[in-house]
């Protein structure tokens, strides 16, 4: 059994209506990935109000949780959670017969179940006290018998909170998590035989049960010299006195847990150990307490639980399970969630577990249909029937959706580029025209000139009338790479005066290769492979981004760049001084500009001198000059010189979409 949708009403930032939260959900490992406040905990304490919790701790509706509309509506007064079950196992519908749901799937009828959460905030007394009300009931409508405490209890999940106190959860004492997730377990209630009286001592104390172990025990201090001495001298000295006649006061001492009902005295005696970690090649140095090894041991106890059980839902919640692990460890964590959640128990059932997260760790390595996106107190689950992801787009980016890459779920708008020039210039251009990627919340991605489309289609929704658009903006920048027609002989792609190879027996094309409506059909051809919904793509105006800088007024900038790059070893060497490169850069630039018979000669020559070095250190370069030279030009006057492609992408992403790019800007491509 899985829950396999959520609902939720009027809970916190959830409203009503279509402002209410529908999430799909599947069996196995579901992890909620987006930016704080975008609704991630909401989530999981929705689930943990309706399902309740394995550790029993209160967790009570208060008046902030009930839904206020934006807009200074009135506070709503029901909180309505529902949550639907399939997957049904012969066992869970022995056990929920009464509340069962039977839905048509086909030709087939699905046994389902739901359960209805609701709580109604009342006021009474002549003082409005207020108090709220809980109801939970079957049903799809809710219209089912309500649960008694036993069916609730079967449901109950197993939450960890994102700052757990593990260590004290795993230490002994009163109510100890470690003593009730002991109890459970099958290895403490199938494994041993109870203490015999009559043989004493037992032929193998370790054969005993755990409750037999503390009968034993509890014999031996009986019998104890120096116990029997301490307990004569309580009761002679110390409590005889303080008797009355005919009631004479006794202390005895025993193993805690000694006396009473089994069930109590294993929780006592249980509550008496504790768990530590060790270095097994270190077996004698003081126990490894650090925060992130107990919070390790902490989550592999809980999942022993639910692991053995033979009864009761199998779902754990887990808010942040990085918290305290490096990078490593937090790979190891997933890929052992991912293990945990596709055994089979005893039962026949599966843990699902349901994890929110912040680290691009876990998202880069979970896959990518168990992602669920958060954003606009929506939910955009990112599996296949959702998205406009093909099936090869899943296998390529679960290659390449790396670490680096994964920060696109947590940002408020996305800028994918193909380079590491665009990956270095564009976040100094965006704070240069006043558009600060970082103030914005921006990420930006370099995929490395391969799959920049598939990336985009993440966001992307198959049905975006019934499952609404994701409202976070996304630009892909990319190249139009068609060259001017003088660049072939120029950057020796052909030699002076030689006709051109065929077309089919070259893959560079040029201008002439093209009529105009031919040239922007392909340009047309490239912006719509992703440009829809809040996508877009943005196409360079002519060439390539250096090449369209340098065409559109950066053309003396690009070019001491270059001329830096050239020299970056002797500079970093210390064999020569870069404002003398620089100097020398300006007076070969002004030779250089007079002799160039047009714009675009002038724009490839330049760009010629940044094909001969490396193009990401030409980009460190231009984005120091242009930072320097911030004090002597305007944003207005920069966006100007820019082209026009790259000021609205950056637009696309620091504003909402379709707003009109800073004055200055071009239309764009």
């Amino acid at each position: 059994m899985f829950i396999s949708e959520l609902r939720i009403e009027n809970f916190r930032g959830y409203g009503e209506g279509s402002d209410a939260l529908t999430l799909p959900l599947s069996a196995g490992l579901t992890a909620l990935v987006g930016e704080n406040d975008s609704g991630k905990t909401s989530i999981i304490d929705a689930l943990r109000l309706a399902l309740g919790t394995r550790d029993q701790e209160s967790f009570r509706v208060d008046d902030g949780d009930f839904h206020h509309p934006a807009g200074g509506g009135e506070r709503r007064t029901e909180i309505r959670i529902r949550c639907k079950f399939e997957g049904l196992t012969a066992g869970d519908k022995a056990a929920f017969a009464e509340h069962l749901s039977y839905e048509d799937k086909g030709t087939a009828k699905s046994v389902v179940l739901y359960l209805n959460w609701k709580a109604i905030a009342s006021v009474a007394g002549s003082r409005n006290r207020r108090f709220t009300t809980i109801e939970t009931r079957s049903g799809a409508a809710g219209d089912g018998p309500p649960f008694d405490q036993g069916a609730r209890t079967l449901l109950c999940s197993t939450y960890l909170r994102p700052l757990r106190d593990a260590e004290r959860a795993m230490s002994a004492g009163r109510g100890s998590r470690l003593s009730q997730i002991l109890q459970h377990t099958r290895e403490i209630k199938d494994n041993g035989t109870p203490y015999d009286p009559a043989q004493n001592p037992p032929v193998d104390p370790r054969a005993l049960t755990v409750l037999g172990i503390g009968d034993f025990a509890n014999e031996l201090l009986k019998t104890h010299v120096g116990v029997n001495s301490a307990r004569e001298n309580l009761n002679d000295r110390y409590l005889a006195p303080l008797s009355f006649a005919g009631s004479k006061l006794q202390g005895r001492i025993s193993v805690s847990g000694a006396r009473g009902e089994d069930a109590t005295r294993l929780r006592l005696l249980l509550e008496k150990l504790d768990l530590e970690l060790r270095d097994e090649s270190l077996p004698d140095t003081p126990a490894n307490r650090g925060l992130g090894s107990n919070n390790l041991l902490f989550m592999a106890c809980e999942l022993l639980l639910l692991g053995a059980e033979a009864d009761g839902f199998p779902v754990l919640l887990i808010e942040e399970p990085e918290a305290h692990l490096h990078p490593q460890r937090q790979l190891r964590l997933v890929q052992f969630l991912q293990q945990k959640a596709n055994e089979l128990r005893d039962d026949g059932q599966k843990i699902q577990i349901i994890i929110t997260t912040h680290s691009t760790q876990l998202a880069s390595a979970i896959a990518l249909e168990n992602l669920v996106l958060l954003h606009g107190r929506k939910a955009f689950p990112l599996s296949s029937t959702r998205t406009k992801l093909e099936k090869t787009d899943y296998a390529f980016l679960s290659r390449f959706l790396d670490v680096t890459k994964a920060n696109l779920f947590f940002a408020r708008g996305l800028l994918i580029v193909e380079g590491d020039a665009e990956n270095i210039l564009l976040p100094t251009i965006a704070k240069l025209i006043g558009r600060d990627l970082t103030e914005n919340g921006v990420s930006l991605v370099n995929v490395g000139g391969v799959g920049l489309r598939r990336f985009a289609r993440i966001y992307l929704r198959k049905e975006p009338l019934s499952d609404s658009v994701i409202g976070i903006p996304v630009a892909c920048v990319t190249d139009l790479d068609v060259m001017p027609d003088c660049a072939p002989e120029i950057i020796g792609k052909v030699k002076p005066g030689d006709a051109w190879p065929l077309t089919k027996d070259r893959k560079w094309r040029a201008v002439k290769d093209f009529t105009t409506p031919q040239l922007a059909e392909k340009k047309a051809g490239i912006k719509g492979k992703a440009s829809e919904q809040n996508v877009e793509t943005f196409v360079a105006d002519h060439w390539t981004l250096e090449y369209d800088l340098a065409f559109c007024g950066l053309a003396k900038d690009v070019w001491v760049a270059a001329s830096l790059a050239e020299n970056d070893d002797k500079i970093n060497a210390g064999k020569i001084k870069s404002r003398d490169v620089i100097r020398e850069a300006l007076k070969s630039f002004v030779a250089f500009e007079a002799s160039a018979a047009t714009p675009e000669e002038l724009a490839t020559r330049v760009y010629g001198l940044v094909l001969d070095v490396s193009k990401p250190t030409v980009a460190q370069y231009l984005a120091a000059l242009l930072e320097q030279r911030r004090s002597s030009r305007t944003p207005g006057g920069l966006v100007s010189v820019l082209p026009s492609y790259i000021v609205s992408a950056i637009t696309h992403v620091t504003t909402i979409p379709g707003a009109a790019p800073p004055a200055g800007a071009g239309a764009g491509a």
